[in-house]
């Protein structure tokens, strides 16, 4: 398989496939819309994965599985081969997804009425995970520039450490505001965690969509204690629909804490083709994600075009990482409420700002993992209901 501009730009149609995306997204908001919202991407998958996932389907049995030491050592090869981070099988702890992570540690790791420290905006499980459970939301919001880059609060954050912060959770790379963290900063707010003792959970689902020449810098590249972090092939290879993540801990108390959180709750993992597409995704992808990475590179591009061109006034941060543009439309002076129900009636769907916070609020993210013709079209329908 040859993955080219031409593979990633043939738009593959979703409709009747019981997508969240396109057949949801046109029953709630009109058959016509264009959905550049959730971070699902509209790409063919590496043709490693179709495979896998054929070949399995083929046998009529589909009976309880066992997540295999195939299943650990090809996430080990990927870690270690894709990002230099190398951990042992018994550091891996099995999850149906992400947010699923999230809150089993949350719930894990603190008490009701604990507090939890977020940074927003950031992608509202967050903040969900710390509400829906009764703790408490500590927000050290993050500094945002004239540029639209942010920044962290390292002193909000050791406010809330000094304050009696049991938690902290970390999106790393950044949703919504694409920032790859750097190794001077997870060091320096490590380096407040560790003096208060304070565990940290990181979010590294989009951990290969840094570009170049940045790289994705984990938390267990820096240290190993009081760490746990959260990933999946989701994301990556766009397979968010068959549920499988994990989560990677070698401290033994932690990790212990959160296997019994997750067997208290009833929580099963292990998705037989879900398994069956990460061995896959993890061994054969990376000529496919590679030729993806060049894609949304050109995405985004297009976008600053086409944004600099129609929405003069608006503010795009710059994008280190993710394939989710977060886009400052507060010129307008519209409210979220506003903005979502003008790009409704000028039929684009994005992301309201809102979902990530009071921060976000004028704010829109865009997905940019989609046929570029799809960016073009949505920021022409944008500029037509800012009007």
């Amino acid at each position: 398989m040859i993955y080219d501009e031409a593979f990633f730009q043939s738009f593959p149609d979703r409709m009747g496939t019981h997508s969240v995306k396109w057949d949801e997204c046109r029953a709630q908001h009109g058959a016509d819309v264009l959905p550049m919202w959730v971070a699902d991407m509209d790409v063919t998958s590496a043709e490693a994965v179709t495979r896998a996932l054929v070949n399995r389907a083929k046998h009529p049995v589909y009976g309880y599985t066992v997540v295999s030491d195939a299943d650990k050592a090809a996430l080990i090869g990927y870690w270690q081969r894709r990002h230099g981070v190398t951990f042992g099988a018994e550091a891996i702890v099995t999850l149906p997804c992400v947010v699923t992570g999230l809150k089993a540690c949350v719930r894990a790791l603190t008490q009701p009425g604990d507090g939890v420290i977020i940074q927003s905006p950031v992608y509202g499980p967050f903040r969900m995970s710390v509400e829906l459970n009764h703790r408490r939301v500590m927000d050290a919001a993050l500094v945002r520039g004239e540029d639209g880059r942010y920044t962290m609060d390292l002193a909000a954050v050791e406010a809330f450490c000094r304050d009696g912060a049991k938690l902290m959770m970390l999106c790393n790379p950044h949703n919504p505001v694409g920032r790859a963290w750097s190794e001077e900063e997870l060091r320096a707010l490590l380096d407040i965690l560790n003096r208060y003792g304070v565990p940290l959970v990181s979010d590294e689902i989009h951990a290969d969509f840094v570009f170049k020449p940045r790289r994705h810098i984990s938390v267990l590249a820096l240290q190993r204690e009081r760490v746990v972090m959260l990933c999946a092939p989701s994301k990556t290879f766009n397979v968010a629909g068959l549920q499988n993540a994990s989560a990677v801990c070698e401290d033994e108390a932690l990790r212990k804490a959160l296997q019994e959180e997750l067997e208290a709750s009833g929580v099963e993992s292990g998705n037989i083709f879900g398994l069956e597409a990460a061995r896959a995704a993890y061994t054969e992808g990376d000529a496919w994600l590679d030729a993806l990475m060049a894609h949304l590179e050109r995405n985004f591009r297009v976008l600053r075009e086409e944004a600099a061109e129609k929405l003069p006034r608006a503010v795009l941060t710059p994008l280190e990482a993710t394939y989710l543009a977060w886009l400052d439309l507060r010129a307008w002076g519209f409210d979220n409420a506003e903005l979502m129900r003008r790009t409704e009636q000028a039929g684009v769907i994005f992301t309201g700002g809102a979902f990530f916070g009071e921060a976000g609020d004028g704010f829109l993210r865009v997905n940019l993992g989609c046929p570029t013709e799809h960016v073009r079209e949505a920021v022409a329908r944008l500029a037509k209901a800012l009007v």
